[in-house]
């Protein structure tokens, strides 16, 4: 473990938080000269620290361990990176805008990969001056439904949760292009590119 670089993460985490040492001593009911200690990488946690420390600062204790973060965690993230999440437990849909690691009900949750629509998954698109209207001709069962479609633009999410004896359908506000997802709980997430309207003289509006 390389203390300098353990330190040099929990002064940034700290200060990401805006958290004096004095507050994160407190918190953890230890001297602020501790936490100087650490940051000025003379020394690293002690191993009964690091959970407490760990929830604090709101990281993985393998990531205070090695004294960095990935990559994609220190970018802020953007919405052509975005990745979906459902939880098999109980349903739960969750998003992030780069690498993560979600759990939810005790269980480590991995990103659902999209597939192309299909004659199964086949999206239908009305639109009108404002609105963009979805619908699949797909059952909705308890034990076989669409749980969730979203609608993904440059800057935005629009999602729409979905429920047994539903009907498979959801309205959004139209954008210049994006990305539709829909989700079936047994054959996973399907998606349809939508592409930007056409002006006069072939040009996109």
């Amino acid at each position: 473990m390389d203390s300098y670089k353990v330190g040099r993460l929990i002064l940034s985490l700290r200060q990401e938080k805006h958290m004096t040492q004095k507050e994160l001593a407190d918190r953890m009911n230890i001297s602020d000269k501790t936490i100087s200690k650490w940051e000025r990488g003379l020394g690293c946690p002690d191993v009964s620290l690091l959970s407490e420390l760990s929830q604090v600062l709101g990281v993985h204790i393998e990531k205070i361990l090695r004294g960095e973060l990935d990559s994609s965690e220190q970018n802020k993230g953007n919405m052509k990176a975005i990745r979906f999440y459902v939880c098999a437990g109980c349903d739960n849909v969750m998003t992030s805008t780069g690498a993560s690691s979600l759990s939810c009900c005790g269980r480590i949750i991995e990103p659902l990969i999209p597939q192309a629509e299909n004659e199964e998954h086949r999206i239908a698109v009305e639109e009108d001056e404002d609105d963009m209207f979805i619908a699949l001709q797909h059952e909705m069962r308890r034990d076989h439904y669409i749980t969730f479609a979203a609608y993904i633009s440059y800057d935005r999410l629009q999602l729409v949760k979905l429920y047994p004896e539903q009907n498979a359908e959801a309205r959004f506000s139209k954008t210049h292009g994006g990305t539709l997802y829909i989700y079936c709980n047994r054959h996973g997430l399907w998606k349809r590119e939508i592409m930007r309207r056409r002006a006069k003289g072939g040009r996109p509006k």
